[in-house]
């Protein structure tokens, strides 16, 4: 598959720079951070949730667990996980559980947990089980500059 066709449209939109990294099949974020040898912490994964009947993404890194708790406060207590049917419909051109942790070129708002922020570099699902997307801290944080920020994950 490679790089899933909305998130490359937007990100040569935006102008943002990246490199695609190639790597064996894997089927979970801790995982995928192994097979490439990259620090868990380095790895966006996106969590889509459900709020007041429409839809975000919570981005935190691989290695770290959400604490929907804290989320909740921060949100409001309208905010669940969304489920495994809603995310393939939106995220229509990924292959399932690889959403890439960008949400406005799928029309969703981010929160993003700030303990990403402190990473030299991110590396994110390209919207398939077998490419990475490498980006520096700072095309990074042009990506997420308008969005929420908020510590609402802790390291697992």
């Amino acid at each position: 598959m490679s790089i899933a066709p909305t998130l490359q449209k937007y990100l040569i939109a935006e102008n943002i720079q990246y490199e695609e990294i190639p790597h064996e099949p894997t089927m979970s974020s801790a995982r995928t951070a192994q097979t490439c040898h990259i620090p868990g912490d380095r790895l966006a994964k996106a969590i889509v949730l459900r709020r007041d009947d429409a839809y975000m993404l919570a981005v935190m890194p691989a290695s770290h667990r959400l604490r929907l708790p804290e989320l909740r406060t921060r949100l409001g207590s309208n905010v669940d996980m969304a489920d495994e049917t809603e995310i393939g419909q939106l995220f229509s051109d990924c292959a399932h559980g690889a959403v890439p942790a960008v949400g406005k070129c799928y029309g969703l708002d981010l929160i993003v947990d700030d303990s990403i922020n402190a990473q030299p570099e991110i590396y994110m699902e390209a919207g398939d089980h077998e490419t990475l997307l490498h980006l520096t801290q700072a095309q990074f944080a042009r990506l997420t500059a308008n969005e929420m920020h908020g510590r609402f994950s802790a390291h697992a």
